[in-house]
């Protein structure tokens, strides 16, 4: 019998019986599941973290922890988040439910549960996590233009400038900001600088190509692009890419000190992380450097390279 599944997930199946797992594992990969599998409490926990799959099968009675200990450890693991835990257990009093419920479960079956029982519980669990990534989408999602928001940048920043540390790679954070916005709303009106927003939106989201390569909407009129493995070299010719790409736009602008069309000031930060280096502090030079942009003129990119912060030695005690 063939149970197809609407949306394919990755499946943790947590059980200290190898023949369990393996069942499970041949129904779920049936239904078109990818399956992790872990004996115990020690194996869930890290394949939890690192695969963050998007349902997890978890047996109660386990050597060492069981599976209520397990469901309370995951739920602490991710306390901004929700993944559905399912048990699976040969306890079949309420108390078992209620306790299992209690634990973090969303839902719990008793074994041998049948395949057919298990798919539909799977459907459910299904159409809750499209829910849950619609609701993050629409909570990281800039209503306008459909970039990342604020919220999303100040989140993939932190982890991009993680990454970049793990890695000992580079990293450039440009904010650009349109020039005259507020004299472009004042002669056309708020509508038409909406679709203007939105056209530069577009414009910025298909100059950052690269699958790491984010772009948001820090605020208003302002932009931000974070680049992932880019050096000031690098930045220096994206800069170029999208000055040639804001011309070619022609996007006219009636009142601006500038020029006829539509321009954006810039400002880029470059670095190569190390221990000190936060989002505020790489956020406050690239801010530094779309000022300077703004004083030169507009219409224009100014490049800086962030030095390690000096690294600050006790002061010693001088006995008298």
């Amino acid at each position: 019998m063939t149970l197809p599944s609407s949306i394919p997930m990755t499946v943790l199946v947590v059980d200290d019986q190898s023949a369990v797992r393996a069942a499970l594992r041949a129904l779920l990969s049936q239904m078109g599941h990818q399956v992790l599998e872990a004996d115990g409490a020690e194996e869930a926990l890290r394949s939890f973290s690192q695969h963050r799959p998007d349902l997890v099968l978890l047996d109660v009675e386990m050597p060492g922890h069981d599976g209520l200990w397990i469901a309370r450890a995951l739920r602490a693991a991710e306390p901004d988040g929700w993944t559905p835990i399912i048990f699976l257990s040969g306890r079949r009093h309420d108390i078992d439910l209620w306790q299992g419920i209690a634990a973090g479960g969303d839902d719990y079956l008793v074994k041998p549960a049948s395949p057919m029982v298990l798919a539909a519980k799977l459907r459910v669990m299904e159409r809750l996590t499209l829910m849950r990534r619609r609701l993050v989408e629409l909570s990281e999602s800039d209503a306008l233009t459909g970039l990342r928001n604020r919220r999303a940048f100040d989140a993939r920043l932190a982890e991009e400038i993680a990454a970049a540390r793990r890695e000992r790679s580079p990293i450039t954070l440009m904010l650009c900001d349109v020039d005259c916005f507020k004299a472009y709303n004042d002669a056309l009106g708020h509508p038409a600088g909406d679709r203007c927003l939105t056209a530069i939106a577009k414009l910025l989201a298909q100059a950052a190509q690269r699958p790491r390569d984010s772009v948001a909407r820090y605020g208003g009129e302002e932009f931000a692009l974070i680049l992932p493995g880019t050096p000031r070299a690098g930045a220096a010719s994206f800069a170029c890419k999208l000055e040639q790409a804001m011309a070619q736009a022609r996007l006219p602008h009636p009142r601006s000190v500038v020029g006829p069309r539509v321009t954006l000031s810039g400002g880029m930060v470059s670095c190569l992380p190390d221990d000190t280096l936060t989002p505020a502090r790489l956020v406050a030079a690239a801010d530094e450097a779309l000022y300077a942009a703004k004083a030169q003129g507009r219409d224009r990119f100014v490049s800086i390279e962030l030095a390690p912060a000096p690294v600050r030695r006790p002061v010693e005690a001088c006995l008298l």
